[in-house]
């Protein structure tokens, strides 16, 4: 419940209403898989977003999490898994709300808007 409670809040902060998302958390394989089936890349992620919303309306999507690499990112990063693993749930959120990270630019400013709404967190 806090946790939903917190994405709730981060989508309203950026004035995104939530109409559904859903979290489905696999393993790395499986995330390759649908990386490689849906998205044409051939590498690991932690996270594959996809948005089923039109702009100006309520978020959604469905977002898939892989565990594996949530836990060796955050060994990598030297971090707790709790803290990783809400880090890549609120990436995907801001995704669904428009937010990109392919260039320096917009991967600055995302982990910007990751790195304030975890200082939010319950």
């Amino acid at each position: 419940k806090k946790t939903a409670s917190w994405i709730k809040s981060v989508a309203k902060a950026e004035g995104a209403p939530i109409k559904s998302i859903n979290y489905i958390f696999c393993n790395d394989e499986y995330l390759r898989e649908i990386n490689i089936r849906y998205l044409k890349h051939k590498t690991y992620t932690d996270i594959v977003t996809f948005n089923y919303g039109l702009p100006r309306e309520p978020l959604e999507g469905d977002i898939f999490i892989s565990i594996d690499r949530v836990k060796e990112n955050a060994l990598k990063f030297n971090d707790d898994f709790d803290t990783e693993l809400h880090r890549v749930i609120i990436h995907g959120v801001l995704h669904l709300i428009g937010y990109n990270d392919k260039s320096k630019t917009e991967k600055l400013a995302m982990r910007e808007k990751e790195d304030t709404y975890l200082s939010l967190r319950c």
